[in-house]
């Protein structure tokens, strides 16, 4: 295979690695593409009141497992003088609360924290169907089910079309005879439901009653909410037994599903369980590592998440060096700004990060100024390359705890960042410039040395700039497509953009 080929589909394949991790690290778990997001988080509190008789008191409070659009975070259970376990049953989990002897009111609590999920488990959705045993009604009321169920089939097309008209017969204002014959015994909102479910059962349609909360920020003391969840023989759809309205509501918490009670007491009475709500922000990028973990997926085991928090303060400087080298070979191989050496534009923009960009640079004038100073000096002692480096270096170091003093007491801060700028590099800066001085005159040096500051000021802009900052250390596979970029640079051997004006009478001719 020729070469070029080969070039060029390492190339291709390093862009549709890192660009290809990327994508699915923010589809599939919300990574964000932007700095500074955040999502809501619910924090749902239940608590249960009730009265202890004198003596063995046990209860179990039905809590949620899984609920469509939403992934649980974490779960608080809160009790005195209780022992505590939970158990799982076919309905989903259950908080268990057990106690010797207990008298007068008694207070339970139990705290949910969840948000909302980027994909939706299909196993919440589809569920096997379960037909309960057909319901009896006593003379005259079976004649009247069997009549509305009749009637109500006729003027339906399907599963769904018949609940709907089920429910509006059971809420018109003008109700028939049938209806206002089951509607005296069952006259209350929750009667009414457990008609509702009977009916639909006669009709042998599946059908189970859903428990959840309405989400909205601030509630305090409300009970749970109720919709009807029908089998329509391919899915279970919802339905809301008060307008007839369709669907899963988009800010609907499923807390129960099922007939199974929701709290369960032996040795007591008069319980009552209610439910408060609050929202919270947090990051999207802690919830994204969250789901990453939840879900047991491997690359977060070997990334620099898994990492202690001080040593990723460290690589978001590190990551940052790639966009630096393709700034600075930008800036050599395509705008033809000749700088002094590849690494110092780079490692002077990263010590602008840590002093400020004009602090930083007057810094870094003095130094280059006073240091090619000394430096012309140790050119006339005629020393040897390794002792006159070492002496420039020398003379870097004192210059930098000189300019740190001086700061401090003229209350200037920045100036004690200069310890950061990298010692050695500005060592060999000095000494580059001056043999480039010395051999190729001072207009020479003075560009190559303006080149670099120039390349080193838009290498901290762009590596300063928060997206970038945010985009390297979410996506650190991002680093791929810069090698990508650059490589496809390197072989570029056409004109550079400040050679056009060099060239432009040849070109016109």
């Amino acid at each position: 295979m020729n070469s070029k080929i080969q070039f060029y589909i390492i190339i291709f394949f390093l862009a549709l690695i890192g660009l290809g991790l990327t994508f699915y690290k923010s589809i599939f778990f919300g990574f964000p593409l932007l700095p500074g997001q955040h999502e809501e988080v619910w924090i749902v509190e239940a608590k249960i009141t009730f009265t202890a008789k004198g003596g063995p008191v046990k209860a179990s409070f039905l809590i949620p497992s899984a609920a469509p659009g939403y992934a649980i975070q974490s779960e608080d259970f809160a009790s005195t003088n209780y022992g505590f376990n939970k158990t799982k049953d076919e309905y989903g989990y259950r908080a268990n609360w057990h106690a010797r002897d207990l008298q007068g009111i008694q207070t339970l609590y139990y705290r949910v924290q969840f948000f909302g999920s980027i994909r939706l488990d299909s196993t919440l959705l589809e569920e096997e169907p379960k037909l309960d045993p057909l319901p009896f009604f006593a003379e005259p009321y079976q004649i009247a089910v069997d009549t509305l169920i009749e009637q109500t089939r006729n003027n339906s097309a399907d599963t769904a079309t018949f609940t709907v008209e089920l429910l509006k017969s059971l809420n018109s204002p003008s109700r028939s005879q049938n209806v206002n014959l089951l509607l005296r015994e069952h006259n209350t909102i929750e009667s009414k439901t457990e008609l509702f479910l009977k009916l639909l059962t006669r009709a042998k349609i599946p059908a189970r009653i859903v428990r959840g909360l309405f989400l909205k920020d601030g509630i305090r003391n409300k009970p749970l909410s109720e919709l009807i969840q029908v089998y329509d023989g391919s899915q279970w759809v919802f339905f809301n037994p008060l307008t007839g309205n369709s669907g899963l509501p988009k800010d609907f918490f499923i807390w129960q599903k099922g007939g199974k009670s929701l709290f369960d007491l032996i040795g007591g009475e008069d319980s009552n369980v209610t439910f408060s709500i609050t929202r919270d922000l947090r990051t999207s990028q802690e919830l994204a590592t969250y789901r990453a973990n939840s879900r047991d997926a491997k690359f977060i085991d070997f990334s620099i998440y898994s990492l202690p928090i001080d040593k990723q303060n460290a690589l978001t400087l590190l990551l940052l060096v790639p966009i630096g080298a393709l700034v600075v070979v930008i800036m050599n191989n395509l705008v033809g700004i000749p700088t002094s050496g590849t690494f110092m534009p780079i490692l002077i923009a990263m010590s602008f990060k840590q002093t400020e960009l004009i602090p930083g640079l007057c810094m870094f004038c003095i130094i280059i100024g006073a240091g090619l100073q000394i430096r012309s000096y140790l050119s006339h002692l005629n020393l040897l390359f390794v002792p006159r480096i070492s002496a420039v270096v020398i003379v870097v170091i004192l210059l930098m705890s000189c300019m740190s003093v001086f700061s401090f007491k003229l209350g200037i801060q920045h100036g004690l960042g200069i310890t950061f700028f990298p010692m050695i590099i500005l060592a060999w800066t000095i000494e580059r410039l001056s043999i480039i001085w010395e051999e190729q005159g001072h207009k020479e040096a003075l560009t190559q040395g303006g080149g670099s500051l120039l390349v080193a000021c838009i290498a901290f802009l762009v590596m300063d700039n928060s997206i970038i900052e945010h985009l390297t250390f979410t996506f650190p596979e991002l680093i791929l497509v810069n090698l990508a970029t650059i490589l496809l640079i390197g072989n570029y051997t056409g004109y550079r953009l400040s050679e056009l004006r060099r060239f432009k009478a040849m070109i016109k001719d």
